[in-house]
Protein backbone atom coordinates (compact mmCIF):
# COMPACT_ATOMS: atom_id res chain seq x y z
CA UNK A 1 0.00 0.00 0.00
CA UNK A 2 1.06 3.61 -0.55
CA UNK A 3 1.62 5.34 2.78
CA UNK A 4 1.39 9.02 3.65
CA UNK A 5 3.08 10.01 6.89
CA UNK A 6 1.72 11.98 9.85
CA UNK A 7 3.19 15.26 8.57
CA UNK A 8 1.83 14.74 5.05
CA UNK A 9 4.99 13.50 3.28
CA UNK A 10 4.80 10.49 0.99
CA UNK A 11 6.56 7.53 2.68
CA UNK A 12 6.17 5.34 -0.39
CA UNK A 13 4.86 1.85 -1.07
CA UNK A 14 5.16 -0.33 2.06
CA UNK A 15 3.61 -3.52 3.40
CA UNK A 16 0.60 -3.47 5.73
CA UNK A 17 2.70 -4.64 8.69
CA UNK A 18 5.27 -1.92 8.11
CA UNK A 19 2.50 0.71 7.90
CA UNK A 20 0.93 -0.55 11.14
CA UNK A 21 4.33 -0.50 12.87
CA UNK A 22 4.98 3.09 11.76
CA UNK A 23 1.53 4.21 12.95
CA UNK A 24 2.09 2.53 16.36
CA UNK A 25 5.47 4.25 16.71
CA UNK A 26 3.86 7.60 16.01
CA UNK A 27 1.00 6.81 18.43
CA UNK A 28 -1.57 7.56 15.72
CA UNK A 29 -4.09 5.62 13.63
CA UNK A 30 -3.67 4.10 10.16
CA UNK A 31 -6.59 5.15 7.95
CA UNK A 32 -7.34 3.90 4.44
CA UNK A 33 -8.10 6.97 2.32
CA UNK A 34 -8.48 5.55 -1.17
CA UNK A 35 -9.17 1.79 -1.23
CA UNK A 36 -9.87 1.66 -4.98
CA UNK A 37 -6.50 3.14 -6.01
CA UNK A 38 -3.70 0.89 -7.23
CA UNK A 39 -1.98 0.46 -4.75
CA UNK A 40 -4.45 1.51 -1.99
CA UNK A 41 -3.58 4.77 -0.21
CA UNK A 42 -3.36 4.94 3.61
CA UNK A 43 -2.48 7.81 5.92
CA UNK A 44 -1.15 8.01 9.45
CA UNK A 45 -3.19 10.49 11.52
CA UNK A 46 -5.26 10.98 14.66
CA UNK A 47 -8.74 9.59 13.90
CA UNK A 48 -10.54 11.68 16.55
CA UNK A 49 -9.00 14.90 15.28
CA UNK A 50 -9.76 13.90 11.66
CA UNK A 51 -13.44 13.24 12.45
CA UNK A 52 -13.69 16.54 14.31
CA UNK A 53 -12.23 18.47 11.37
CA UNK A 54 -14.57 16.72 8.92
CA UNK A 55 -17.55 17.57 11.15
CA UNK A 56 -16.45 21.21 11.28
CA UNK A 57 -16.06 21.33 7.47
CA UNK A 58 -19.52 19.85 7.02
CA UNK A 59 -21.06 22.38 9.42
CA UNK A 60 -19.30 25.23 7.64
CA UNK A 61 -20.59 24.04 4.25
CA UNK A 62 -24.10 23.73 5.66
CA UNK A 63 -23.90 27.24 7.10
CA UNK A 64 -22.90 28.70 3.73
CA UNK A 65 -25.59 26.95 1.68
CA UNK A 66 -28.71 28.93 0.84
CA UNK A 67 -32.17 27.55 0.22
CA UNK A 68 -33.97 29.16 -2.73
CA UNK A 69 -37.60 29.86 -1.97
CA UNK A 70 -40.41 30.23 -4.48
CA UNK A 71 -42.45 33.33 -3.72
CA UNK A 72 -45.93 33.48 -5.22
CA UNK A 73 -47.64 36.58 -6.55
CA UNK A 74 -51.30 36.32 -7.51
CA UNK A 75 -52.74 38.32 -10.36
CA UNK A 76 -56.11 38.59 -12.07
CA UNK A 77 -56.91 39.11 -15.77
CA UNK A 78 -58.40 42.58 -15.18
CA UNK A 79 -55.70 43.94 -12.85
CA UNK A 80 -55.37 47.72 -12.64
CA UNK A 81 -52.08 49.40 -13.60
CA UNK A 82 -51.16 50.56 -10.08
CA UNK A 83 -51.91 47.14 -8.56
CA UNK A 84 -49.82 45.57 -11.30
CA UNK A 85 -46.89 47.93 -10.64
CA UNK A 86 -46.99 47.24 -6.87
CA UNK A 87 -46.93 43.49 -7.47
CA UNK A 88 -44.10 43.83 -10.00
CA UNK A 89 -42.09 45.91 -7.50
CA UNK A 90 -42.49 43.21 -4.84
CA UNK A 91 -41.44 40.59 -7.40
CA UNK A 92 -38.32 42.63 -8.14
CA UNK A 93 -37.54 42.73 -4.41
CA UNK A 94 -37.98 38.93 -4.12
CA UNK A 95 -35.72 38.33 -7.12
CA UNK A 96 -33.04 40.71 -5.79
CA UNK A 97 -33.05 38.60 -2.59
CA UNK A 98 -32.23 35.57 -4.78
CA UNK A 99 -35.63 33.86 -4.72
CA UNK A 100 -37.71 32.49 -7.58
CA UNK A 101 -41.09 34.10 -8.21
CA UNK A 102 -44.22 32.32 -9.44
CA UNK A 103 -46.90 34.53 -10.93
CA UNK A 104 -50.32 32.87 -10.84
CA UNK A 105 -53.26 34.32 -12.65
CA UNK A 106 -56.56 32.79 -11.55
CA UNK A 107 -59.62 32.86 -13.79
CA UNK A 108 -62.90 32.96 -11.88
CA UNK A 109 -66.33 32.21 -13.32
CA UNK A 110 -66.86 33.90 -16.65
CA UNK A 111 -63.24 35.12 -16.80
CA UNK A 112 -62.41 31.77 -18.44
CA UNK A 113 -63.85 33.16 -21.66
CA UNK A 114 -61.28 36.03 -21.49
CA UNK A 115 -58.25 33.78 -21.59
CA UNK A 116 -56.48 36.08 -24.06
CA UNK A 117 -56.60 38.96 -21.55
CA UNK A 118 -54.79 36.76 -19.02
CA UNK A 119 -52.11 35.83 -21.52
CA UNK A 120 -51.56 39.53 -22.28
CA UNK A 121 -51.00 40.23 -18.58
CA UNK A 122 -48.44 37.41 -18.42
CA UNK A 123 -46.65 38.69 -21.53
CA UNK A 124 -46.55 42.11 -19.89
CA UNK A 125 -44.97 40.57 -16.77
CA UNK A 126 -42.34 38.84 -18.91
CA UNK A 127 -41.51 42.06 -20.75
CA UNK A 128 -41.36 44.25 -17.63
CA UNK A 129 -39.25 41.81 -15.60
CA UNK A 130 -36.78 41.04 -18.42
CA UNK A 131 -34.25 43.55 -17.06
CA UNK A 132 -33.65 41.65 -13.80
CA UNK A 133 -35.14 38.17 -14.33
CA UNK A 134 -35.37 35.42 -16.87
CA UNK A 135 -38.27 33.06 -17.48
CA UNK A 136 -37.77 29.57 -16.11
CA UNK A 137 -41.24 28.27 -16.98
CA UNK A 138 -43.34 29.92 -19.66
CA UNK A 139 -47.00 30.70 -18.88
CA UNK A 140 -48.83 27.41 -18.56
CA UNK A 141 -52.53 26.80 -18.01
CA UNK A 142 -53.25 24.38 -15.16
CA UNK A 143 -56.97 24.08 -14.60
CA UNK A 144 -58.26 27.62 -13.97
CA UNK A 145 -54.81 29.06 -13.29
CA UNK A 146 -52.16 30.42 -15.60
CA UNK A 147 -48.72 30.24 -13.97
CA UNK A 148 -45.30 31.63 -14.85
CA UNK A 149 -41.98 31.17 -12.98
CA UNK A 150 -39.13 33.68 -13.21
CA UNK A 151 -35.64 33.40 -11.69
CA UNK A 152 -32.83 35.93 -11.12
CA UNK A 153 -30.56 36.62 -14.09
Amino acid sequence: MRLIGADGENVGVVSIREALRLSDEAGLDLIEISPNAEPPVCKILDLGKYRYEMQKRKAEAKKNQRVVEIKEIKLSPNIDTHDYEVKLKSAQRFISDGNKVRFTLRFRGREMSYMEQGREVMERVIGDSAAYAKVEQMPKLEGKQLSLVVVPK
